[in-house]
């Protein structure tokens, strides 16, 4: 079985403006790369869970979050870096979808695609919904970013770059 770093997007990989979905406004944290490779260099599969409600509000199509998710990826990949799988809800709240974040379907599918050992992985989010989903899941290790009331969570940082500190400083964690 394979240990993967599920990451949220907006807020973790990048800047969260709300319904981010135009490059030019597409601002990495610049962190997330060494992140990244930190945990590519241990075998970890990476992993983005994301829930899209722009596309399902109408704010923006699904082909934009496509053509942004393409350069995401190729940013990535500019740095040697694969994101092996991008899984989104492109659903609102009151769609009582399964795979909205809590729910776990974007990790259920992730976990048999890829065979992933959920107990040995970690997931990175900004919001109580993402820490809820780790636990939901079963994912062994979650993180919580920002200034945000998130509970639960086996770790708490302020931003990705204390995160990335904290990693390199306990390197033998992941």
């Amino acid at each position: 079985m394979k240990k993967a770093l599920f990451l949220d997007r907006d807020g973790v990989i990048n800047i969260d403006y709300g319904y981010v979905y135009q490059i030019e406004k597409f601002e990495f944290f610049s962190e997330i790369f060494d992140i990244v490779k930190m945990f590519k260099d241990r075998g970890y599969l990476i992993i983005v869970v994301t829930n899209q409600s722009g596309i399902g509000r109408g704010y923006y199509s699904q082909e934009d979050f496509l053509k942004l998710t393409k350069y995401m990826k190729d940013e990535f990949k500019k740095r040697d870096l694969a994101i092996d799988e991008v899984y989104y809800c492109p659903h609102i709240v009151k769609d009582n979808c399964k795979c909205r974040k809590p729910y776990t379907k974007m990790v259920d599918d992730a976990k048999e695609k890829f065979n992933i050992d959920l107990a040995n992985s970690w997931l990175v989010g900004d919001k109580q919904s993402d820490i809820n989903l780790a636990k939901n899941a079963g994912i062994g290790v979650s993180v919580g970013i920002g200034d945000r009331v998130i509970t639960d969570a086996t770790y708490r940082f302020k931003t990705i770059k204390e995160f990335k500190i904290f990693l390199y400083n306990n390197d033998k964690i992941v």
